[in-house]
């Protein structure tokens, strides 16, 4: 039998299966929700005739992919230009020909990685396009890779390339991992924040161990969070949906202290109060 690649249409993951799967996995766990109207599971052909890409460089030598229209989470892919050529982290939900090309114009990719499954996209699209020698995933996200193959599973450190560093983190997922560049300054922070904007300008902060059930972090999973994130300078940060600055480290281990002072909770900080 054949085996195809389907999409969630309603939150983009990926399947490699015999025929049309029976379910979505990542719909189906508690940190996301159900479909409404039931399961709408999409061969990669029919996907492709219904979007368009984009693409916008929020900051030098960082690159954003997305799909249009908005399709599953609607995640963002980012390219970010190093020394030792670009690392793809996260992943858009899926790359038109001409978003391949943009990315083959750019130099490629020497590297592939993400911080969880809610981040994951068509990576499988860009591993079979690009083919890098490096696919970086936490060890302890495996369970959600069967559509790619992982060649670097990630411990609790890896040097994706000088000067960009993924480290777990756990919490949101128990093998989530973020991606920090030293030499701009920004935290490629998977699903630990949640950024809420006004435009373009972050407003407040928050962190979840489930966004859609509002299931907070426990104050171990926080305390992680500030050992990991809390040693990282950084002036921006990047979710897998979009690019947030100024929120810097203060900010965050602000949010972080927080959360420690009482009961578990998901309500979001007021940056401007916390500053």
């Amino acid at each position: 039998m054949t085996l195809s690649m389907y999409a969630c249409a309603h939150c983009g993951h990926w399947q490699r299966w015999f025929g049309t799967p029976p379910a979505c996995p990542v719909c189906t766990d508690v940190r996301n929700a159900l479909p409404e109207d039931g399961w709408n599971l999409l061969e990669e052909k029919a996907v492709g005739a219904l979007l368009t890409a984009d693409w916008h460089q929020p900051v030098p030598g960082v690159t954003g992919f997305s799909a249009v229209p908005s399709f599953g989470l609607g995640s963002t892919g980012w390219l970010i230009g190093s020394e030792a050529g670009n690392v793809a982290w996260e992943a858009a939900p899926y790359y038109p020909p001409d978003a391949l090309a943009e990315i083959e114009r750019l130099g490629g990719i020497a590297r592939l990685g993400s911080s969880h499954v809610h981040g994951y996209g068509a990576l499988w699209q860009l591993q079979r396009y690009f083919d890098p020698p490096v696919v970086a995933v936490g060890t302890r996200d495996l369970e959600w890779t069967k559509a790619f193959r992982v060649t670097w599973p990630v411990d609790e450190a890896l040097e994706l390339a000088p000067g960009l560093t993924v480290y777990r983190t756990g919490g949101h997922f128990d093998g989530h991992c973020v991606l920090h560049d030293a030499r701009r300054g920004i935290l490629f922070c998977g699903d630990a924040l949640k950024v809420d904007l006004d435009g373009t300008t972050p407003r407040a902060l928050s962190c979840h161990k489930a966004y859609h059930a509002r299931v907070p972090l426990s104050h171990d999973e926080v305390r992680r969070y500030r050992a990991v994130i809390g040693e990282l300078e950084f002036e921006a940060v990047a979710t897998p949906f979009e690019f947030a600055a100024p929120v810097t480290t203060a900010d965050v281990v602000r949010l972080f202290d927080r959360r420690l002072s009482g009961r578990p909770t998901t309500d979001a900080l007021p940056l401007g109060a916390a500053r």
